[in-house]
């Protein structure tokens, strides 16, 4: 693995890709299967499950959790204690459960402590306010809050909230995107 660094600490799988440039912090676990892009930073204390696809460039901070069956895209922000699921029917003692795909798309920005029911697809990026629950698919721009979470604006690309379909920082309009 060429131009990487991984903290003396990490669970690295050997069955792993990782691209150069990334970063794996202080008690990271990346399970076999996964493939993690170019240049990202995955923070202290995450699991990346087995089979997780990661896009290039992206931020995941301390303490995230993504299992089986999620696919991130590239420059996605993934806030501390996020979480995802993958199943929508969780019994210890069930044999049978089947893995729920969800796919965050390029651009997506997750606020800290959010969880991510699976079989969900954010579009590209919309932000997912801290503490916020999604439920169902988000759409591009939107800006979702709550449990479960809704949409309560749209944001520019640059992350900024839209005023009358309009940024007031970098002068895009919806209708650019």
């Amino acid at each position: 693995m060429k131009n990487i660094f991984i903290h003396p600490t990490a669970n690295v799988s050997s069955e792993a890709v990782i691209g150069p440039g990334t970063k794996i912090w202080v008690n990271s676990q990346i399970r076999e299967g996964t493939e993690i892009g170019e240049n990202c930073i995955i923070s202290k204390d995450t699991y990346i499950d087995q089979g997780v696809k990661i896009g290039h460039r992206v931020k995941i901070q301390n303490g995230v959790s993504i299992y089986n069956g999620v696919t991130v895209e590239d420059d996605v922000f993934i806030g501390p204690n996020a979480v995802f699921t993958n199943d929508f029917y969780p019994r210890a003692f069930n044999e049978n459960w089947a893995i729920t795909k969800t796919t965050i798309k390029r651009g997506v920005s997750i606020g800290a402590n959010a969880t991510i029911v699976c079989g969900t697809e954010l579009g590209e990026y919309c932000m997912v306010g801290a503490g916020s629950v999604v439920t169902k698919n988000v759409p591009r721009h939107a800006l979702v809050i709550g449990n479960p979470a809704r949409i309560v604006g749209f944001v520019c690309k640059c992350g900024n909230k839209l005023s009358n379909n309009k940024c007031l920082e970098c002068d895009s309009e919806l209708s650019d995107f």
